[in-house]
Parts: C-alpha cells; structure tokens; sequence
C-alpha cells in the first residue's frame, strides 16, 4: 500500500525566505524511508535543527552540499543539532541517492512543494526547493537562514559559525 503523503496545505507560501526572529512553520514530510517526520519531532530530538532545502537529488551541487554535511554532522551533533535535508525529489529518489552516495543524514520529501514555499525558498522557474540553509531553534525560532542561488551549495564552515553564533546570542 503506497504510504499517505502528509498534508501541510495550512502553510502558507511566502514570496520571500524565512529571516532571523520569525517563526519557521511547522511540517511533517515522509523521509527516505518512507516515515513520516516532523519539525517538532526533530526539535525534540536535539536543541537546534539545521534544515537544509535543495533542488534535486542525483546533481553535483546538491550531492556536494549533502555529502558535506554528512562528513560534519558529529560536528553539528556536538553543538546541539541535527542537519536535515528537504527536497521535492520522492522519497525513493531520495533513499537511492542516500544509499549511492553514502548520505548519512535524515532527507525529508517535500513532494506536494508545500514545505519549501512556506520556507520562501522556491524555484519558480523549475517548481521545486530552492537552495537555502534555515536555522530553527527552541519554540521554532528561526535563528539563522540563507538562501543562495542554486548552482552555489552552502559552505559548511559557515554553516557551523552561524550556529555559533545564533546559539551564543540565545
């Protein structure tokens, strides 16, 4: 039986990206496994959830970007955080990619495109995620985000130092 897509038509699409101070909206998305997970399930999980949208699976920017915060996440787990990938690619795109890549981090299926226009990070021209880092901290509190242009992967360092820094102004 094909698993029930979660429902998040209640968001509301912004035209701009989430900023620092707002409050991220909650979610629940279908992983790579095909179970269903939450914003709030992951803030349980660990004080900070670093949510990291990304156009398509299977590309070298967004395979850059992934593996890399595979190979750092014990540095976020050591800062409090768990790094999650969002997408609009299926759940089974999703999980071949994770196990062909060896990408140990939690991706998060975004099919409806609900999440990541809520998140004001949307490519139009495309209709799916944009590229953009969101910061999210105890009560959903956006403590950083960064929207970038799809053919730039984040930089992981930095990443990490705007985690530092969000987290010692709290």
């Amino acid at each position: 039986m094909p698993p029930v897509l979660p429902d998040n038509s209640r968001l509301t699409p912004r035209a701009e990206p989430l900023a620092a101070g707002e409050q991220a909206p909650e979610f629940t998305l279908l992983d790579s496994e095909r179970q269903p997970v939450s914003l709030s399930q992951l803030l349980e999980r660990a004080r900070v959830v670093v949510l990291s949208f990304f156009p398509f699976a299977f590309t070298s920017v967004c395979g850059k970007e992934m593996t890399d915060f595979t190979r750092s996440r014990e540095r976020f787990a050591e800062r409090g955080a768990a790094v999650v990938g969002v997408s609009c690619d299926s759940f089974a795109a999703l999980k071949a990619w994770k196990e062909r890549d060896g990408i140990a981090i939690p991706l998060l299926s975004d099919w409806r495109r609900q999440v990541c226009r809520a998140y004001g990070l949307w490519w139009s021209e495309l209709e799916t995620a944009g590229r953009g880092t969101v910061v999210v901290g105890p009560g959903r509190k956006v403590l950083w985000a960064s929207a970038r242009e799809p053919s730039c992967a984040l930089d992981v360092e930095e990443a990490l130092a705007a985690l530092d820094a969000a987290t010692e102004r709290r």
